[in-house]
């Protein structure tokens, strides 16, 4: 099978390497030219002039690009140069609608579309141990296994086109509700002036142990805020999961707490930092000088 991939960002480029060294990438695309350049010279894929280049050449097309307008625009893109028998790949995080849309724009060309998108943040993709959620058809998804494989750990199908974009919503969720409760819990730590050091792996090993608290806890009470996963693309998941759940007349206290704290590290500038940097609003609660 010959993969191409568009969107070689903080996320995409790792997992476009992942697909190289499983011996599937055969081109590239991005819209920052240097990009793709740079990637196709170290792994000498062909990098190609425009999406319709590369659907030419690849019989699977992965997406990793950062909006709704994004996706629709490269499957419109991709369109003439399509083949049927070909599967879209997209790991980009947007609406169920549309993957619908998408998957429905693709369906008269006989080419197949599977939502895929991703969590792990660039560790996991970096890693290959991504955990993949797919909406499809199970045999569009047989087709991409071995492209699925090389970028994640966990694959799992969840059904129709645009369940895989509902499961990362519920993830986008819960990564909300995680990252408010450890950086408040651990701001409130830090007031009563417990040694964080001995703290923080006295709370791994109970109830309260978790991924966030182990690779983000030591890193945010110093200060520092390595890059997992941006405020302004989670900010950007979140509205994604307010709308979705508007459609049922539901508004979600976590989701709606977030975006309000996310909102003011945006205006802070703070959104091209990790989401851990919301540590610096709760500590700010108990210190107004910190944060």
């Amino acid at each position: 099978m010959k993969a191409g991939f568009l969107g070689l960002g903080a996320m995409g480029r790792p997992m476009a390497l992942n697909l190289h060294r499983a011996g599937l990438l055969a081109a590239v695309w991005n819209r920052t030219e240097g990009k793709a350049a740079e990637l196709a010279a170290s792994t000498g894929c062909r990098l190609a002039r425009d999406p319709a280049d590369l659907a030419g050449e690849c019989d699977a097309l992965v997406l990793c690009v950062s909006s709704d307008k994004d996706v629709l625009e490269m499957v419109a893109a991709m369109g003439p140069g399509l083949r049927p028998g070909a599967v879209v790949i997209d790991c980009s995080t947007v609406s169920a609608a549309t993957a619908t849309d998408a998957a429905d724009r693709l369906a008269g060309a006989g080419v197949g579309f599977l939502d895929c998108p991703v969590s792990g943040g660039t560790e996991g993709a970096a890693a290959g141990s991504l955990s993949i959620m797919v909406g499809g058809d199970p045999d569009d998804l047989q087709r991409a296994r071995p492209v699925l494989e090389a970028m994640g750990k966990t694959v799992v199908h969840l059904g129709g086109t645009g369940a895989g974009q509902a499961a990362k919503a519920t993830n986008q969720i819960m990564v909300a509700g995680i990252n408010q409760a450890v950086t408040e819990a651990l701001a409130f730590a830090s007031a009563h002036r417990l040694p964080m050091d001995r703290l923080i792996p006295a709370l791994e090993s109970g109830a309260a142990g978790n991924w966030f608290l182990t690779h983000r806890g030591p890193t945010m009470v110093r200060g520092e805020y390595p890059l997992g996963f941006k405020v302004d693309l989670h900010e950007k998941d979140l509205e994604i999961c307010a709308a979705m759940a508007a459609n049922f007349d539901v508004r979600l206290p976590i989701v709606e707490m977030t975006l309000l704290h996310y909102q003011r590290l945006l205006g802070q500038k703070h959104g091209a930092e990790d989401i851990s940097s919301l540590y610096r609003l709760k500590t700010a609660m108990f210190d107004p000088d910190e944060g």
